[in-house]
C-alpha cells in the first residue's frame, strides 16, 4: 500500500516533532519544514496529501505560502495551525484555499480529527458540484434544513472556486450565527460587504448585529 505524505511547516521544533508523531497513526510519512521558503521547495519537489502550516514564521509566512499555492497547487489540502489566530485571519486563510484553521494549543486527538476531516472533505469535494452558483444554492438549502455542517462544506467549496463573490461568505456568516458564534459571523458578513457593497443581505446583517439597540430582525440570506 502506498503511504501518504504530509508536510508540517512550523518554526518550532517541538511542534514539528509533536505533529509528526501525532499523524503517524493515520498512515502518514511526515516531512517537515522550518519556514515558508523550505515548505515551497519541498512542495515543488514532492506530492503531498496534506500540509499543516503555521501562519507566523520568519521570512515567508503562512499566508504568503497559501497565496503562492493557490496558483501552483490549488487542490492541495492545507490546515492552518497558529498560536495567534483571529477570526479575520481564518476568513483570509479560507479565501486563499485553506481547508481548516486550528489554534494552538491543541491536543493530538484534535489534530488527528482535523486531518481526517480535511481529507474526507477533499473526497467529498470531488463528488460535489463544481459550479459556484450550484454550490451556493445547495448551501442555502442546507441552511434552511438546519444541516449546518453540510452547508459549511458546500459554501467553503464555493469560496475555493470563486473567493471574489459575496454570497457564500454571507451564508457562512449565517451558519456561524445559527451556531451562536456571533463574533465569527461578523467577519464573514464584512467580507461579503467588502466584496460587493451593494449586496444587501450582508449590509443588513452587519447593521442588525452592530446596532446600538438592535431591533428583532431576521437573518438575511
Amino acid at each position: 500500500m502506498t503511504r501518504q505524505h504530509a508536510l508540517i511547516v512550523d518554526d518550532e521544533k517541538n511542534i514539528r516533532l509533536t505533529l509528526s508523531e501525532t499523524i503517524g497513526p493515520l498512515g502518514f510519512v511526515a516531512d517537515t519544514a522550518v519556514n515558508g521558503e523550505e515548505a515551497l521547495d519541498k512542495i515543488a519537489a514532492r506530492e503531498y496529501q496534506v500540509v499543516l502550516l503555521d501562519l507566523n514564521m520568519p521570512g515567508i509566512g503562512g499566508m504568503e505560502v497559501l497565496r503562492r499555492l493557490r496558483s501552483t497547487r490549488p487542490g492541495l489540502p492545507v490546515i492552518i495551525i497558529t498560536a495567534h489566530g483571529t477570526v479575520d485571519s481564518a476568513v483570509e486563510a479560507m479565501k486563499l484555499g485553506a481547508l481548516d484553521f486550528l489554534q494552538k494549543p491543541f491536543t493530538p486527538d484534535e489534530i488527528r480529527q482535523v486531518v481526517a476531516q480535511a481529507l474526507g472533505r477533499e473526497e467529498w469535494k470531488r463528488n460535489a458540484p463544481h459550479d459556484y452558483d450550484a454550490l451556493v444554492r445547495r448551501g442555502r438549502e442546507a441552511v434552511l434544513k438546519e444541516d449546518l455542517d453540510l452547508a459549511q462544506d458546500y459554501l467553503k467549496t464555493a469560496v475555493s472556486i470563486d473567493p471574489g463573490k459575496p454570497e457564500a461568505f454571507n451564508l457562512l456568516g449565517v451558519v456561524s450565527e445559527k451556531r451562536g458564534q456571533i463574533e465569527a459571523a461578523l467577519p464573514y458578513y464584512r467580507t461579503a460587504y467588502w466584496l460587493d457593497p451593494t449586496y444587501d443581505p450582508s449590509r443588513n446583517n452587519i447593521e442588525r448585529l452592530t446596532a446600538w439597540q438592535p431591533a428583532p430582525r431576521e437573518i438575511e440570506f
